[in-house]
């Protein structure tokens, strides 16, 4: 092999005309390149895992499993993204990840220096090793993320979307929160009294899998909540949909969320399992809607319920978010259905602080807020009226703060830079001290 070959894996639909050109150029020697052809999504990504460097992959637009997670798995592996499109193609792929953009027929001085460009030859890898490309800045601003999870039966869609409610009555926010339903097993639409199983949360991640979704398109899949003053996000129609995702259009789904809102609160489950804890890349995949969102979140509001089961439950719980790399700061622990007894509310913060002083020593939580779930919630649910003042009123006047300024830096924005900082006078050192 020369110097200055490259190794390209193609990857295109059946009896695609550029297709048998380029392979047909890498027999002759038109071209200096060593050509893998590939017929499916699931042949390259083998290829791409089996470690064999690539100089570059060239994909035809319209095979159905070019999308933006495939492209970040040939970025991963330190490729150049190459994307054969049609003429009428509208797609912006080089927002997707596409290094270049070629147009069909490709033309073989076009390809040629698109490799010279952008592609590495495979014989002139310094012996390092290729550098995996780093990821491309989404940049923009984005909503506060508040994530409620728990145990199944601690009333955490209940929460949600109280929170929701009373953070949306600022009048600031009116229209502008949105109660997205990220659930596993989703009961937002039964609890709203939703007629429609559509649009929803499938349809969003679906339209980011090839495609960033403009705000009003992202808006008019939600629907608003007349009386609470925030809009709802549908979740899964059926709990096995997780299957068809990946963690690109997910991400994608909810930063576009995010763009479209000013505030956003997602109903998550508690399952926050992966392959570092299991060993199942299929658990972290299942799991895949509750990590993006808690990674996210600049503020997890944990709920609990008041029995010794639920206390269990609840430090398992924060447990969890610690080995998630949540920080203390940034959680809050809520107690549902709790005594309005003062005396019994501190036997449970005293219990809960023995129960979690082993973990939250050196960086404590929030809380813990107690919610009194008054009878009638039920009847709140069928009827989708408001929630009463006193349930949501510790919400607002506990987290509403935090909003304004009571939380640590959240989690760093994507496309966002570290912010100067000032250096105190004698912070340094001496020169003596340098030079010893």
């Amino acid at each position: 092999m020369s110097p200055d070959r490259y190794v390209v894996a193609g990857l295109a639909p059946v009896r695609s005309s550029w297709f048998t050109e380029v392979s047909r150029w890498a027999t002759m020697g038109a071209l200096p390149i060593e050509f893998l052809k590939c017929l499916s999504a699931e042949e390259l990504r083998a290829l791409l895992a089996g470690g064999r460097p690539l100089s570059a992959v060239l994909v035809d637009a319209r095979h159905p499993g070019v999308d933006r997670d495939l492209l970040a798995s040939i970025a991963r592996a330190s490729a150049a993204r190459l994307v054969v499109v049609e003429p009428a193609d509208v797609t912006d792929w080089q927002d997707l990840g596409a290094s270049v953009v070629l147009g069909a027929p490709v033309h073989r001085e076009e390809l040629l220096a698109a490799l010279a460009a952008h592609a590495t030859p495979i014989e002139s890898v310094p012996a390092g090793g290729l550098q995996a490309a780093p990821p491309a800045p989404t940049g923009g601003w984005l909503a506060p993320l508040i994530s409620v999870i728990g145990s199944p039966g601690a009333g955490t869609s209940t929460v949600s979307a109280a929170l929701a409610q009373a953070l949306a009555d600022d009048p600031a926010r009116h229209d502008q929160v949105l109660l997205a339903d990220l659930a596993r097993r989703a009961h937002q639409g039964v609890l709203h009294d939703a007629r429609d199983v559509v649009p929803g949360l499938p349809d969003l991640v679906e339209q980011h899998r090839t495609g960033r979704v403009p705000v009003a398109e992202t808006r008019a899949l939600t629907f608003p909540v007349p009386g609470r003053g925030y809009r709802l996000l549908l979740g899964l129609r059926h709990p096995g949909q997780w299957v068809a995702w990946r963690a690109g259009a997910v991400t994608a789904s909810l930063e576009s969320l995010r763009r479209s809102f000013r505030l956003v609160v997602a109903d998550v489950d508690g399952d926050l399992e992966g392959e570092a804890e299991t060993g199942s890349f299929d658990v972290e995949d299942r799991n895949r809607l509750a990590r993006t969102a808690v990674e996210a979140s600049d503020l997890v509001v944990v709920v609990g319920s008041c029995t010794s089961t639920g206390l269990f439950d609840l430090v398992r719980g924060l447990a969890d978010l610690r080995r998630h790399g949540v920080a203390g700061a940034r959680t809050l622990v809520t107690l549902n259905r709790g005594p309005s007894s003062g005396r019994r509310r501190a036997e449970l913060t005293r219990a809960l602080a023995e129960l979690t002083s082993a973990t939250t020593a050196a960086d404590p939580h929030l809380g813990p807020m107690f919610l009194r779930s008054r009878r009638g919630i039920d009847e709140v649910h069928r009827d989708v009226v408001r929630f009463p003042a006193s349930f949501s009123g510790p919400l607002a006047a506990t987290i509403g703060p935090l909003l304004d300024g009571g939380l640590p830096a959240g989690p760093r924005r994507p496309g966002a830079e570290p912010q100067p900082r000032r250096i105190e006078p004698g912070s340094l050192g001496h020169r003596s001290e340098i030079a010893s």
